[in-house]
């Protein structure tokens, strides 16, 4: 389905659904390099790459101030401790970095039925 248009180092540099002038070359959606251009990890400055560590960095902002008392959870809208919340026992499960907060009990205490599906 996806027809590739290359940049002069033969990198994908855009995806479309049919021919395009400067994207003639069918390749197969299952393709490596299709795979990886979509997920990001090719080489480049592209901001979705960027933007994945980045919203890490902010993460561990959070999990600083919040450890500081520079603020307090419960100062944020409810959306954003849902999600800050889910991603937290999403980093417990898959074990991908040790949470710098304590085991408070406190997302325990949040009734979040009312958050929606995140």
């Amino acid at each position: 389905m996806p027809y590739a248009q290359r940049n002069s180092h033969g990198e994908i540099v855009s995806l479309f659904r049919s021919p395009q002038p400067d994207a003639t070359e069918y390749v197969e959606a299952g393709d490596a390099e299709v795979i990886a251009f979509l997920r990001g990890e090719l080489e480049g400055d592209g901001f979705g790459r960027l933007d994945a560590g980045f919203v890490r960095v902010l993460e561990d902002l959070l999990d600083l101030m919040i450890e500081r008392h520079l603020l307090i959870l419960t100062d944020l809208p409810p959306e954003a401790q849902a999600k800050w919340l889910a991603r937290k026992q999403l980093r417990a499960e898959t074990h991908s970095a040790p949470s710098p907060l304590p085991d408070t009990g406190f997302a325990d205490v949040i009734d979040d039925t009312g958050f929606g599906k995140l």
